[in-house]
């Protein structure tokens, strides 16, 4: 079996995040953006949330499960975490949308206060399409991305920013 065989990517399965306060996470992910709790785990501090066909799992810092991340990946740290967040690996993650309206989706952002980075047109699974970038509570960046207008390698002298 070749790598080409063996690996076969679908899309996204899920993303980790540790988070400080589970209940202002859950709010902004369910409130906000509209996913549905699928799962929760209140003795680990773990709730899953349902994102199409992929999963969020929103760690709490301060339960067993958040505990035990934060030590794992601070031990794999070259130097000593300055905080509870120091350990961080994630630089952000994109939702891809299935439609793009921009005017309902800042005016459903700014209902819940959240400001959101201009529209910009870059490159992701489905080829260039509009993006829109956020943070959560926890300032972990949130990509929500649209439709791409081709499903082809990235174009010459484009910029591959995802």
């Amino acid at each position: 079996m070749t790598v080409d065989e063996a690996i076969r990517p679908l899309g996204l399965d899920h993303v980790v995040l540790r988070v400080a306060d589970i209940e202002a996470a859950i709010g902004f992910y369910r409130d906000v953006l509209g996913f549905e709790v699928e799962r929760r785990l209140d003795e680990l501090g773990l709730v899953q949330l349902r994102v199409g066909q992929s999963l969020i799992d929103l760690v709490e810092l301060d339960s067993p499960l958040g505990r035990a991340r934060l030590e794992a990946s601070a031990a794999n740290t070259t130097s000593e975490p300055e905080s509870r967040f120091a350990a961080r690996n994630m630089d952000h993650f994109a939702i891809a949308l299935s439609e793009f309206d921009e005017a309902a989706i800042r005016a459903q952002l700014s209902r819940h206060g959240i400001d959101a980075d201009e529209t910009r047109r870059l490159y992701g699974a489905g080829g260039f399409g509009p993006s829109i970038y956020l943070r959560d509570p926890d300032g972990n960046t949130v990509e929500l991305k649209g439709p791409g207008e081709q499903v082809s390698r990235i174009d010459p002298g484009e910029n591959p920013e995802s």
